[in-house]
């Protein structure tokens, strides 16, 4: 396994915590200015059990990354609550239940090339690209004159993800996404 900074955790990572494989669900960075010091805090879900905790690291700490087989596969479809991924080496299909997806299935669309890391043959985690491209279907009217001013509105897309977006976003544009944080990038 590889040590790396508590700094270099992102959203996705598989860690090992109190001898324990942990899938990072989110994280971000602290700095409380002039008491204690800078940190990481972390929301990590238990591959094992699910259970989920919150985690204070020291941002000089290092933190075992778990060793994994990453697969390259395609997401194919959603039946009921499994997600249908298939193997882009193998060909072989793989079925995931929709809680295993927890926050990530709002950004899959049919054909998505994605990453799914194995552990000893099992599926324990998936890395979505950084940024994906969604269709907005739902918002309110644009402003007459709006520019990129700081004012925002929710906004839904084709996969059903509410995303807060400037107010000259339009229902049917394209936008892109972080995966990691579900914030607006930019319009496409």
């Amino acid at each position: 396994m590889a040590k790396i900074l508590a700094t270099e955790i992102r959203v996705g990572d598989l860690i090992e915590w109190d001898k324990r494989i942990w899938r990072v669900a989110k994280c971000y960075h602290v700095h409380v200015g002039g008491r204690g010091g800078a940190f990481m805090q972390v929301e990590m879900k238990d591959i094992e059990t699910s259970t989920k905790i919150n985690q204070r690291i020291r941002t000089d700490e290092k933190i075992e990354r778990t060793q994994v087989e990453p697969r390259d596969m395609i997401f194919l479809y959603q039946e009921n609550n499994e997600y249908v991924f298939m193997d882009q080496q193998t060909y072989e299909q793989l079925s995931l239940p929709q809680d295993f997806l927890e926050g990530q299935s709002e950004y899959l669309l049919p054909n998505a090339e994605l990453q799914i890391n194995f552990h000893h043959e099992r599926p324990i985690g998936v890395k979505l690209p950084p940024n994906v491209v969604l269709t907005v279907t739902e918002t309110e009217p644009s402003l007459k004159g709006a520019t990129a001013t700081s004012s925002f509105k929710p906004a839904t897309v084709e996969t059903g993800l509410v995303v807060m977006v400037p107010s000259f976003v339009t229902q049917g544009e394209k936008i892109k996404i972080n995966t990691g944080t579900g914030d607006y990038i930019e319009r496409m």
